[in-house]
């Protein structure tokens, strides 16, 4: 099968890492579903890139992730990319409603549209599911509680699903990317607050961008049908680990 007759699903395409993942697998020659909540900005993207659609999808709401399961004809790599860090308290003052948004959109959002989706992979008789998790996944540092939790959630239930789907045709990658540049995330992270986020990159000569994290994840996709990246966590050089990072200021 040719990469051109292929239907690549890309959870949280409105913007950062899952929008520079889109654009890239349509240039790698996938007919890409761009979901997202964020109607008007998939859409958008959408029209830029021959042959994509756009779906609007909240990936915690399973009714309407089985819905969206049952509208496409095929399914060949889903991406799970949509996720999140919301607060960055300690565990003594963390906010549990923070932590179950993002358990619910790292976690269960993953496992609501692999479950819905593993058919049509299986049936492809070549599918990729990829978990975008994070290094905060593979190690711990002080204020990420929640967000470590969370992310380590994903970061099991792709080694547990590749456990249980070995045998058949479907592999299953994890990127686990350090820290990367978006307009969103850090932001996001901190409520709005533009002089905190700007902070999480002052000094740090070249961080990740979307666009490279997205060149990473197509990589592991287009690798031949036999070989799977099980894990590949990619960082920029200035940073050693989640809390070695270089910074010249």
């Amino acid at each position: 099968m040719t990469a051109e007759a292929r239907t690549a699903v890309v959870t949280g395409a409105s913007s950062g890492i899952g929008a520079a993942t889109a654009r890239a697998l349509a240039a790698a020659g996938y007919r890409v579903v761009l979901t997202a909540r964020r109607k008007d900005r998939i859409e958008a993207l959408a029209a830029e890139l021959p042959g994509a659609r756009a779906h609007a999808l909240d990936v915690t709401d399973r009714a309407a992730v089985d819905a969206f399961a049952s509208s496409l004809d095929r399914c060949d790599v889903l991406v799970n990319n949509a996720g999140g860090a919301f607060g960055a308290e300690p565990v003594a003052t963390g906010d549990p409603a923070d932590w179950r948004a993002m358990y619910e959109v790292n976690v269960l959002g993953v496992l609501h549209m692999t479950q819905a989706l593993l058919p049509p992979l299986t049936a492809s008789g070549d599918g990729t599911v990829v978990v975008l998790s994070s290094t905060a996944g593979h190690g711990t540092y002080e204020g990420g509680g929640g967000y470590v939790a969370a992310k380590h959630g994903a970061h099991v239930l792709a080694e547990t699903l590749r456990l249980e789907l070995c045998g058949e045709p479907v592999r299953v990658i994890e990127v686990a990317p350090g820290m990367v540049k978006t307009d969103e995330f850090a932001t996001t992270r901190f409520r709005g607050d533009t002089t905190k986020a700007a902070k999480v990159y002052e000094g740090v000569d070249q961080p990740l961008s979307a666009e490279d994290v997205a060149d990473t994840i197509t990589w592991a996709i287009t690798r031949p049908a036999h070989v799977n990246v099980d894990l590949l966590v990619v960082r920029p050089r200035a940073q050693a680990s989640n809390t070695k990072v270089h910074r010249t200021t």
